[in-house]
C-alpha cells in the first residue's frame, strides 16, 4: 500500500467550503464562506435592533450579501459556464506517488533549510506541466502548499510562470485557490532583497497578463476573489494579511467614524515605497475597462466588491488613478469625466438604488472615503443631498451615510448635513440608526461646527420637553431598551441588561465638548442614584462613560460628587477587568480626601488585586502598600506631588484659566492642548515622586541613589525644604528675566538717543 502522507495534512486544515451558486440560494443569501471554511453572516440585517453600524456587535461581515429574498448574480453565471468548460484531469498514479514520498520526506525528517530548499526546488521542476492538476487535488494541493514555502525565490517564479497560462482555474478552484494563495505569500517574503525585483516584476506580470483576459470571471469567484486580492496587495507592497486592505474589521470602521482611529486611507498616503506601481494601475485600469468587464455585474456582485474595494484603498491618495477609476465604478460616462461634472442627472436615480444594495453599499463606503475632494463634493451635492434621512433609514443605505458624514471635507458639508439630519435625531434611534446619529456628533467635533446645536439635538431626541433632564444619561446607556420599549413614558432603569455600546459610544463623544454645551448632560449623570453609578462603572460600556466624564474639562467639584457615589465599592470594581480603570480615573481628580477613601478600601483586595492583570499597575500607581504601611508619610509625598504640580502648571500652563476650577490640577489639565514637552516634563514629575514613598521629589531629581531612611531630607521638614528651593530657583530666574528686560529697554533707549 502507498502512504499518502499523513503528516502533510495538518499543513492546512482543509475544511470543504466549496458552495455552489444552488447552495449559497438555499441559504436565503444570508452566509457565504470566508477562507476557514466557517460560514459566515454576509448580510446587514434590518431589524430594528441593528443599531446604525453592526448592531451591538462586530460579528457582522462587511463583506456584501444580501439577507432576505435571494439576489441572482448576474456575472456568476459566466463564471460558472467558464469553469465548467474546464476539466481537471486526474493525476496519474506514479506522480502521486512520488509527490507523496516528497510529502513524507520534507513534513517527516528535520531538514536543514538550504537542503530542504533544494528538495521542493527539484520536486516544483517535476511538476512542470502539471499545475493545474497537483494544485486542484484535495490531497496533493497540501504538498504543492509546503514546496511552494519551501522553495527558492527562482523555483517559486519559475512555478508561476509556467502555470500562468491555467492560472485563473487554480485560483478559482477550491484547493487550487490555497495553492495559489501560499505562491503570493512566498512572493511577498522575498521582496525584502532588491535583487529578487525583476524576477517577481516578470513574474507579476506574466499573471496580470493571464488575469486581464477575463478579469470579471476571477473577480465574481468567490474563491478567486481572494486571490485576486492579494496579487493586489502584492504588487502595492503592502503586507498580505493588512486588515487596512485585506479584510475590513467593523470595530476598526467604527474607531475611524468615531474619530478613535487615524486611517491610512484619510491619511493620503501616496508617498510610500511601490515596488510594482505598474503592474497594479495595469491591473486595475483592465478589470475596470469597460469593454472587458460590465460594470453593472461587478457592482451588483458581493466578491467583485470585495475587489474592487481592496484596489480603491490600494490607490488612495494618487488623485489621478482615482478620477479615472471613481466614475466608472458610479457608472457615469467616461467620455464626460471633467471636474465637477461627470455625474449626471440620468445616473443620480441609478447610485441611489445601488447605495440600497448590500454589494454595493459596501464598495460606495470605500469610494467616499479614499475620493478627491472635487469628486466627494459632486457626489455629496449631486446624488446624496436631500436624500440623507431616507437612505439613514434604510438598512444598507444607513452605512454609506456614516461614511459620507465621518469623510465630509469642509464645515458648510456638515452644516448640510445637520439641517437635513439633526431634526431628525429621535425618528434615526426609534429606526435604530444610531450610529448616524453618531457619525454627525464625532464629525461636528472634528470640523468644529454646531457642536451646540448636536448637543441640544440629541438631548431634545432623548428627552422630551415636558421631562426632566436628569433621564438623558441613563436613556443613552439603554438605548435600545428604551426606544424599543412599549411604555416610554413609564421606562425605568433595567436591571441585568446590557448597556448598549453605541449610547456609550456617543456619550463619550458628548463628554469631549465643552462643559458650557453639555450641562443638561453633566446634570443628568450627577443625578444618578449611588447604585446606578455602581453599576455603570460594572458594565464595560458604562464603566467607559464614567471615565469619560472624569477626564472631561467639567468642574472637579461636580466630578467629585460622582465619585462620592462609588464609596464603599472601589474594592470590588478594582478586582474587574473594566472597573479597574474606571478606580485609576476616580483617584487621579480626587482630592486628599477621597483619594485616602480609594486607597484604604483597596487593602482588603490587595492579594486579589495582584493576581489580575491590572491589578500590580494600579497597586503601584496608588502606592497601596505604602498608605498600609505609613499613611502619614503616604498623606505627605500625595500633598508634595499636588504641590509639585500645582507649581509646575501656574509656571508653564495656561494663563486665562478660571481660578474657580484650579482646586484640582490633574482635572484641570487633562483636556488642555499642550506640546509634547511639557508633557514629558509632567510625565517625569509623576514618575519621580511614584517611585518611593515618602522620597523628596525634588532630591531624587538630583540624586541618583536613594536616600537611607535616617536622612535629614527626610526628616519632617524635608519637603518643605525642597519646595523652598524650587521657589528660591524660580525667584531667581524671574530676576534674570527683569534684569535682561530692563538691558533690553536701555539699549533701545540708546539707540533711540
Amino acid at each position: 500500500m502507498v502512504s499518502i502522507g499523513f503528516k502533510a495534512l495538518p499543513l492546512r486544515k482543509h475544511k470543504s467550503h466549496y458552495i455552489s451558486k444552488d447552495n449559497l440560494m438555499a441559504d436565503d443569501g444570508k452566509y457565504s464562506c470566508d477562507r476557514s471554511g466557517k460560514k459566515r453572516n454576509m448580510g446587514r440585517r434590518g431589524d430594528k435592533k441593528n443599531n446604525g453600524y453592526h448592531g451591538n456587535g462586530s460579528n457582522e461581515n462587511r463583506s456584501g450579501g444580501t439577507v432576505g429574498k435571494p439576489r441572482e448574480f448576474a456575472q456568476d453565471n459566466t463564471g460558472s459556464v467558464s469553469q465548467a468548460s474546464f476539466v481537471r484531469t486526474q493525476v496519474d498514479p506514479e506522480t502521486t506517488k512520488y509527490f507523496t514520498e516528497i510529502a513524507n520526506v520534507i513534513e517527516g525528517t528535520e531538514l536543514e533549510l538550504e537542503e530542504r530548499s533544494v528538495i521542493c526546488g527539484n520536486a516544483l521542476e517535476e511538476a512542470s506541466g502539471k499545475e493545474v492538476e497537483l494544485a486542484t487535488d484535495y490531497i496533493l494541493s497540501h504538498t504543492m502548499q509546503s514546496l511552494l514555502e519551501g522553495c527558492s525565490v527562482e523555483h517559486l517564479c519559475a512555478f508561476l510562470r509556467s502555470s500562468a497560462k491555467k492560472f485563473v482555474h487554480i485560483c478559482m478552484d477550491r484547493s487550487g485557490s490555497h495553492v495559489a494563495e501560499t505562491a503570493l505569500k512566498s512572493l511577498a517574503r522575498h521582496l525584502e532583497d532588491d535583487e529578487n525585483h525583476p524576477l517577481i516584476e516578470n513574474t507579476l506580470s506574466a499573471l496580470c497578463q493571464a488575469i486581464v483576459v477575463n478579469p470579471v470571471e476571477i473577480m465574481c469567484n468567490c474563491h478567486g476573489s481572494h486571490v485576486l486580492r492579494r496579487l493586489l496587495c502584492l504588487c502595492k507592497g503592502v503586507p498580505i494579511d493588512s486588515l487596512e486592505f485585506h479584510s475590513t474589521n467593523p470595530s476598526h470602521v467604527l474607531a475611524e467614524r468615531l474619530n478613535l482611529r487615524s486611517s491610512q486611507m484619510d491619511g493620503r498616503e501616496s508617498e510610500q515605497y511601490q515596488p510594482f506601481p505598474d503592474q497594479l494601475k495595469f491591473l486595475v485600469s483592465e478589470m475596470l475597462n469597460p469593454s472587458k468587464a460590465d460594470i453593472a455585474d461587478l457592482q451588483a456582485n458581493q466578491y467583485s466588491s470585495l475587489v474592487l474595494q481592496t484596489a480603491l484603498k490600494l490607490l488612495a491618495g494618487q488623485e489621478e488613478e482615482l478620477f479615472r477609476f471613481i466614475p466608472v465604478l458610479l457608472g457615469c460616462p467616461t467620455d464626460n469625466t471633467s471636474e465637477g461634472n461627470f455625474i449626471q442627472v440620468k445616473s443620480v436615480k441609478k447610485i441611489l438604488r445601488l447605495v440600497e444594495e448590500n454589494a454595493y453599499s459596501h464598495l460606495m463606503e470605500v469610494i467616499l472615503a479614499v475620493a478627491p475632494d472635487t469628486i466627494y463634493n459632486e457626489i455629496f451635492t449631486k446624488v446624496f443631498n436631500n436624500y440623507l434621512f431616507r437612505l439613514s433609514s434604510h438598512h444598507s443605505g444607513n452605512f454609506v451615510i456614516q461614511a459620507l458624514i465621518s469623510h465630509a471635507r469642509s464645515q458648510e458639508h456638515i452644516n448640510l448635513i445637520f439641517e437635513e439630519l439633526g431634526p431628525k435625531f429621535r425618528n434615526l434611534l426609534e429606526l435604530g440608526r444610531s450610529g448616524v446619529v453618531a457619525a454627525l456628533i464625532a464629525a461636528s467635533q472634528r470640523l468644529h461646527i454646531h457642536d451646540n446645536k448636536c448637543c441640544q439635538a440629541l438631548a431634545d431626541a432623548v428627552c422630551l420637553k415636558d421631562e426632566s433632564s436628569t433621564c438623558i444619561v441613563p436613556r443613552l446607556l439603554y438605548l435600545d431598551n428604551y426606544f424599543y420599549s412599549y411604555d416610554k413614558a413609564n421606562w425605568n432603569w433595567p436591571d441585568s441588561v446590557k448597556m448598549n455600546v453605541l449610547g456609550s459610544l456617543i456619550l463619550q463623544s458628548v463628554f469631549r465638548y465643552p462643559s458650557e454645551f453639555i450641562q443638561s448632560y453633566i446634570t443628568s449623570i450627577t443625578s444618578l442614584e449611588d447604585k446606578h453609578v455602581l453599576a455603570a462603572s460594572k458594565d464595560p460600556a458604562g464603566a467607559r462613560v464614567i471615565e469619560a466624564f472624569l477626564t472631561s474639562n467639567v468642574s472637579a467639584k461636580q466630578k467629585h460628587k460622582l465619585v462620592k457615589k462609588l464609596r464603599g465599592h472601589f474594592g470590588e470594581l478594582s478586582v474587574r477587568p473594566s472597573g479597574s480603570f474606571t478606580v485609576e480615573k476616580c483617584f487621579s481628580i480626587s482630592n486628599l480626601s477621597l483619594k485616602e477613601t480609594i486607597v484604604s478600601e483597596l487593602i482588603p483586595f490587595e492579594a486579589e488585586l495582584s493576581k489580575t492583570k491590572q491589578g500590580p499597575y494600579l497597586l503601584k500607581k496608588l502606592d497601596v502598600e505604602g498608605f498600609a504601611r505609613r499613611p502619614d508619610q503616604w498623606r505627605s509625598s500625595q500633598t508634595s506631588k499636588q504641590s509639585a504640580y500645582k507649581e509646575f502648571y501656574a509656571e508653564f500652563g495656561p494663563k486665562d484659566v478660571k481660578s474657580s476650577r484650579g482646586e484640582n490640577f490633574l482635572s484641570d489639565t487633562h483636556q488642555k492642548s499642550q506640546t509634547e514637552k511639557l508633557k514629558d516634563m509632567r510625565k517625569e514629575i509623576d514618575s519621580q515622586i511614584s517611585s518611593k514613598s515618602g522620597t523628596p521629589f525634588l532630591a531624587q531629581q538630583f540624586s541618583a541613589k536613594p536616600k537611607k531612611s535616617g536622612s535629614k531630607e527626610q526628616k519632617g521638614g524635608g519637603f518643605q525644604k525642597d519646595d523652598d528651593n524650587f521657589l528660591k530657583r524660580k525667584n531667581k530666574r524671574h530676576r534674570k528675566d527683569e534684569l535682561s528686560k530692563s538691558s533690553g529697554k536701555k539699549l533701545k533707549a540708546g539707540v533711540t538717543d
